[in-house]
């Protein structure tokens, strides 16, 4: 089990920034894959973005691309999403996750969760 901790949401004016962090403190992720995944209120969580174990494929959703970059950061067991140029409607909770093995876009193949961190876009 890997304990996975996001920060960095916030509130922020349509066209702003956010970079969301998610920390893993008790393993290393040299060796997961990490995802991160929104959910908004009444609305089926979804996929944002993916990046396998060594950074070198990622997937976004298409609603954020060109728009936000995931990244991995192995030796500091830290995984990152900037999100650039947000709109309202990426107001979610974003919630970062992690498992063994390549990356997908199925948030019920993975079995480490953050608890979720607040966006809040205004227009």
């Amino acid at each position: 089990q890997v304990q996975l901790a996001e920060s960095g949401g916030g509130s922020v004016q349509a066209g702003g920034s956010l970079r969301l962090s998610c920390a893993a403190s008790t393993r290393t992720l040299l060796t997961y894959a990490m995802g991160w995944f929104r959910q908004a209120p009444g609305t089926e969580r979804e996929v944002v973005a993916t990046i396998g174990w060594n950074g070198d494929i990622t997937h976004y959703a298409d609603s954020v691309k060109g728009r936000f970059i995931i990244s991995k950061d192995n030796a500091k067991n830290t995984g990152y999403l900037q999100m650039d140029s947000l709109k309202p409607e990426d107001t979610a909770v974003y919630y970062c996750a992690a498992r063994r093995g390549i990356a997908v876009d199925t948030s019920s193949a993975y079995d480490n969760w953050g608890q979720g961190t607040q966006v809040t876009v205004s227009s």
